[in-house]
């Protein structure tokens, strides 16, 4: 857009297409007490030369994410990002694509969407997956209402390992829902059995894990899986899709429901957003899945199309018979992980998971984790410095050095969660433990 102010000629030709002869009567019916008195502070004004050549040395002043070694996780992380997928991401026909509501006209993006939910299929080892969820929370959520509206109970029992944001965004769904919502406290980085055992019971619809937990530990999947069943419950994990290239599928251990947070198949950390939720479901609650759903079909000539369908939004059916209100999907972030999951494919996915989990074990090994568990690539340590000094004079060296888990877990003050992907390399993990005492 050119930079291109208005003078008092354009603003006296405004005014009276308005209908009005000055500002102050176009602003008369905001009261005058909460209208600002004093001059705006502003610096003197410039020309569009001085202006770019101003935001230029703003914008200098930033770190690209690039230049830092980050060891920061907890639902983001820095993967590498092939170069493929940009590319890819970046033709016009995707990148400026609307809402695939006309099938005719939107083939390219329905049969994109087709294979993410093929891929996701095939990667949580469930028997369909939707067109995505707006991210990992959010998806988790929507796996809380589908485990209520299918066993006609109120009662969602939730692990303290699953990342704390998702707890937030699943207390806000389940308030408006009349849901009761159960925490269940963790032992060494991994969630209280007995505990669980204790709370689920007749009224329980759904038990929500996560696996790899916030921590990185790993769940002890078959007993929790057994645990809910056994109550008549559902259950609904959400995963770090990388790590399913080295450990049991969901569907191994008996989930019902697969929910995850997508932004490790090929998108950058980005200041949080946008991500992507993953959402996988056995064949019974398909009808139950909110959201998009692509399908394939064929027409009246026996070609074979794409097309959504089942659908159970609001915009499609009755509203008391909608599912979700969640009327969209991440069809962009969607592609990426298909593109992302295609170059990769099976024996990809599985080395990228392995580098994660012998880097994250070298780095362990000097810093002693401080549970015992099992983890995959991100862990707990408690260091002697104070963690916010430490992560100050980290980043002075240009390291992003990990999680404080005081914000999220009073009870663990002092202790400090790392991620390693494999895009570390040993001289950076040799580097990190070289600054920590523990």
């Amino acid at each position: 857009m050119p930079y291109i102010p208005n003078t008092d000629q354009n603003r006296q030709a405004m005014l009276k297409r308005i209908g009005v002869k000055s500002f102050d009567e176009l602003v008369a019916d905001i009261p005058t007490e909460i209208r600002l008195k004093a001059e705006l502070k502003l610096p003197r004004a410039l020309s569009e030369m001085e202006a770019v050549k101003e935001i230029k040395s703003l914008a200098g002043q930033n770190n690209p994410a690039s230049s830092l070694i980050s060891f920061l996780g907890g639902g983001s992380y820095d993967h590498y990002i092939p170069a493929a997928i940009d590319h890819i991401l970046l033709r016009s026909e995707f990148y400026t694509a609307y809402t695939p509501y006309q099938a005719e006209v939107s083939q390219g993006t329905l049969q994109a969407i087709w294979e993410f939910q093929s891929l996701i299929t095939a990667l949580t080892g469930m028997d369909s997956a939707n067109a995505s969820m707006y991210d990992g929370a959010t998806a988790l959520s929507e796996a809380g209402v589908l485990a209520c509206n299918h066993t006609k109970r109120k009662q969602l029992i939730v692990a303290r390992t699953v990342n704390p944001a998702y707890r937030q965004v699943l207390a806000t769904y389940a308030g408006g829902a009349g849901i009761e919502v159960t925490e269940i406290g963790f032992k060494d980085g991994v969630t209280d059995l007995e505990a669980l055992k204790k709370a689920v019971g007749p009224n329980t619809a759904g038990v929500l894990v996560q696996h790899p937990n916030f921590f990185g530990h790993l769940e002890q999947m078959d007993e929790i899986s057994g645990l809910a069943h056994q109550a008549g419950a559902l259950l609904a994990v959400s995963v770090d899709p990388i790590s399913l290239g080295i450990l049991k599928t969901p569907g191994e251990y008996g989930a019902d429901i697969v929910t995850g947070e997508g932004q490790p198949l090929g998108m950058p950390t980005s200041l949080g957003g946008p991500y992507l939720g993953l959402f996988a479901v056995k064949t019974n609650l398909l009808r139950l899945m909110p959201g998009r759903l692509v399908g394939l079909t064929t027409d009246a000539k026996g070609q074979e199309g794409a097309v959504l369908t089942l659908q159970t939004r609001e915009q499609h059916i009755r509203r008391e018979k909608a599912t979700s209100n969640i009327c969209s999907n991440e069809a962009l972030c969607a592609l990426a992980a298909a593109v992302y999951l295609s170059l990769m494919g099976r024996s990809g996915i599985k080395q990228v998971a392995e580098l994660c989990l012998q880097k994250s074990h070298y780095l362990s090994q000097k810093l002693k984790p401080s549970f015992s568990a099992p983890f995959f690539k991100e862990f707990v340590i408690q260091p002697k410095q104070p963690v916010v000094k430490l992560l100050e004079e980290l980043k002075k060296d240009g390291i992003l050095g990990g999680l404080d888990l005081e914000k999220f877990y009073p009870e663990l003050k002092g202790h400090l969660m790392l991620a390693v992907t494999e895009k570390r390399t040993k001289e950076e993990l040799d580097l990190l433990a070289s600054k920590i005492t523990v």
